[in-house]
């Protein structure tokens, strides 16, 4: 799960993390009254949406006087910014932290992953801030330093000593350095964080290490665990399919491709993706019904996938184990009767009462093509979508 800029720096200051002070804006905000409970003479306003490369996309801007500010805030609030990390059509901007701006001698990259390979957490560090880490990592990997994460929490004080001299910092700034280390690998264990990053980390010219930027992404199999990170949830900055399916209790990812897949079990929905990749063809999402989905939540799933309008076929390749394959039947004849169903249905139906499923399924009167394995089923469908043409 995803949180904006202005919940993560709240989150930041209760683990003792320096940030600027800020405010958050919408079009019903006196923007002179902001500018001053801030004070100062230098403000950066920021658009809040879930999407990296706001800078270049054109919100983030750095305004020296409050018609600046205006102006800045009116253009963007409303407005749909397109970044790299954007669909085309961009997102719709409906909140903006405004933010006190301070003068910047060196920035750094601060970022806290899980490194699966060795199951731990580790800072990814680098004195190559406010760019993209992806690029320092393929070009200059010799830039980033990493300090791995104890099992309980906690880092190698004498290790993250070392790095923060290779970073350049002095005396003074190497304690906080640490200090902030200290308090991201706690914030991160405590929340159940799967991402934090801070680009860029700061060093103004007073001295003083400021957290500029904030990213953190929560672990969702955890959020049971916090009921008050998950109001936190903006589901307006999220794909209304997914929403709708996460309501449904189902786990659903769109994607970009034509081929709509219903498939039970994480590991077998991959696979299935895979395979369709395999044959030259392009999912269209992953969904996973899991294996105590009802007939309302097959029902459900397949009218989020209809919903689609980039879904021009559709895979449905279930093994019952525990999921009974005639629940799935009746699930998908239910929302075909509530629908127009004019694309090509592909179903794989194997295991628990997978004879019965097929009964149904042959009874109903649906258009579909019967499949015994997945990867007959994705050549099937990658067919017919050149059938569609």
């Amino acid at each position: 799960m995803n949180i904006h800029e202005y919940q993560a720096k709240e989150i930041f200051r209760k683990y003792e993390i320096p940030t600027l002070q800020g405010v958050l804006i919408d079009k019903n905000t006196d923007y002179s009254s902001a500018c001053n409970s801030l004070g100062g003479d230098l403000w950066v306003v920021k658009a809040q949406v879930h999407a990296g490369g706001r800078g270049k996309g054109g919100g983030i801007v750095v305004c020296k006087s409050q018609d600046e500010v205006s102006s800045a805030c009116d253009k963007l609030l409303g407005s749909r910014l397109i970044t790299p990390q954007t669909e085309k059509e961009g997102v719709l901007v409906r909140k903006i932290y405004l933010e006190e701006g301070c003068e910047i001698s060196n920035e750094l990259y601060l970022g806290l992953v899980l490194d699966r390979e060795s199951e731990k957490f580790v800072f990814m560090i680098s004195t190559e801030g406010g760019v993209e880490i992806e690029e320092v990592a393929k070009d200059t990997p010799d830039k980033i330093l990493k300090l791995y994460i104890e099992s309980d929490g906690t880092i190698d004080l004498k290790e993250a000593e070392r790095i923060s001299i290779k970073l350049g910092l002095t005396e003074n700034q190497i304690s906080v350095m640490i200090k902030l280390m200290q308090s991201l690998s706690k914030m991160a264990y405590d929340l159940d964080c799967s991402l934090v990053e801070i680009n860029p980390l700061v060093v103004t010219k007073s001295n003083d290490i400021i957290a500029l930027d904030a990213k953190v992404n929560f672990d969702d199999s955890a959020l049971f665990r916090h009921p008050d990170v998950f109001e936190l949830r903006d589901s307006s900055e999220d794909n209304p399919l997914e929403v709708r399916a996460i309501s449904a209790g189902l786990n659903y990812i769109k994607l970009d491709g034509e081929i709509g897949c219903m498939v039970n079990g994480a590991g077998l929905a991959m696979a299935t993706m895979d395979i369709i990749k395999l044959h030259g063809g392009e999912p269209a999402n992953f969904l996973d019904v899991g294996g105590g989905a009802t007939p309302d939540q097959i029902s459900e799933g397949f009218r989020v996938i209809l919903s689609d309008p980039e879904v021009k076929a559709i895979f449905v390749n279930i093994f019952g184990g525990i999921m009974r394959c005639d629940f799935v039947a009746e699930g998908i004849i239910s929302a075909a009767q509530d629908v127009d169903l004019t694309i090509p249905l592909i179903v794989r139906l194997s295991g628990t009462n997978s004879e019965l499923g097929r009964d149904l399924l042959n009874q109903s009167g649906l258009q579909l093509t019967a499949v015994s394995d997945m990867d007959e089923g994705a050549r099937v469908a990658i067919s017919s979508l050149e059938g569609s043409e």
